[in-house]
C-alpha cells in the first residue's frame, strides 16, 4: 500500500533554493508546490490544503513574518516553520511568537531538513488525533463528554451550547496550562479581533458559572494574555 504523501507549500524567493528543495523533497515522497512570493502562496491556499507551510524570510512585496500572521489569521488549522538565513535572537523569538513549529537557519542540510520535516508531521499528527479523540474528561467533581456537549455533576446535568462545549473541551485538553486569548480565537472562532475576544469572555463566564459548585476547579484570567483551567488532581 503507498504511503500518503504529505503536501508541503513552500515560499522561497530564490530560484536556485527554491528549485533544489522543491525538487530534493519531492523526492523523498512529498508533495510540494513551490511560489516564490506570499502574495501568489495566499492566493493558492485559498482553493488548496497543506499539512505544512515552509516559510522564508527576507522576501520582497511581503515578507516571511507578515506572510505568516495573514496565514494564522485565515488558515489557523496550517502549521509552519521559517527556513532563513536570519539568525539573531530577536528574528528566531519573533518567529515562536507568531506561532511556527520550528526556525531552521540557512544553509540547512537536505537530509536534516526531510529529519526535521517528518518528525514535525508525526507529532502533528499525533496532536491531532489525540485531540480528535478526546471525548471525556474528568474534571474535578464534574464529567464532560464534549461528543454529546454534557457537563454532569453529581446528578445534575448540564446539556452545553456548541461554542460552550467547544470552548471546555479546548481548555479540558490543556488543563493547568495557560491558554492564550489569540489562539482559543483562532482556533475556535477563526479570528482574533475585538469583538470575537468580547464574545469569548462572554462564554467564559458561562462556564464559570457552571464549573463554580466544585472548589477544586477554577478557571482564572491572566491578564492579557488568556485564561488557565485549574483543576486540582484527585487523591
Amino acid at each position: 500500500m503507498n504511503k500518503k504523501k504529505h503536501r508541503i507549500i513552500l515560499v522561497e524567493d530564490s530560484a536556485d533554493l527554491g528549485y533544489l528543495l522543491s525538487e530534493y523533497l519531492s523526492m523523498k515522497n512529498f508533495e510540494i508546490n513551490w511560489f516564490i512570493n506570499g502574495i501568489s502562496a495566499l492566493k493558492n491556499l485559498e482553493s488548496n490544503k497543506y499539512d505544512l507551510a515552509i516559510l522564508d524570510i527576507t522576501m520582497p512585496d511581503m515578507d516571511g513574518f507578515s506572510l505568516a500572521e495573514q496565514m494564522k489569521e485565515r488558515f489557523p488549522e496550517l502549521p509552519f516553520l521559517f527556513l532563513s538565513a536570519r539568525s539573531l535572537k530577536v528574528d528566531v523569538l519573533k518567529g515562536f511568537y507568531l506561532g511556527a513549529v520550528d526556525y531552521l537557519k540557512k544553509p540547512i542540510d537536505e537530509e536534516e531538513l526531510v529529519i526535521r520535516i517528518e518528525n514535525l508531521l508525526n507529532r502533528l499528527n499525533n496532536e491531532k488525533n489525540v485531540e480528535e479523540n478526546t471525548y471525556h474528561f474528568k474534571l474535578g467533581q464534574f464529567n464532560f463528554n464534549s461528543l454529546n456537549q454534557e457537563l454532569s455533576f453529581k446528578d445534575e446535568i448540564f446539556h452545553l451550547t456548541t461554542k460552550e462545549s467547544e470552548l471546555l473541551h479546548y481548555l479540558a485538553l490543556r488543563q493547568n496550562r495557560l491558554c492564550t486569548h489569540k489562539d482559543i480565537l483562532i482556533k475556535l472562532w477563526g479570528n482574533n479581533d475585538y469583538f470575537n475576544k468580547k464574545s469569548l469572555n462572554v462564554f467564559i463566564t458561562r462556564l464559570r458559572k457552571y464549573l463554580e459548585k466544585d472548589t477544586a476547579i477554577s478557571l482564572d484570567n491572566v491578564h492579557s494574555q488568556g485564561f488557565i483551567l485549574h483543576v486540582e488532581k484527585m487523591n
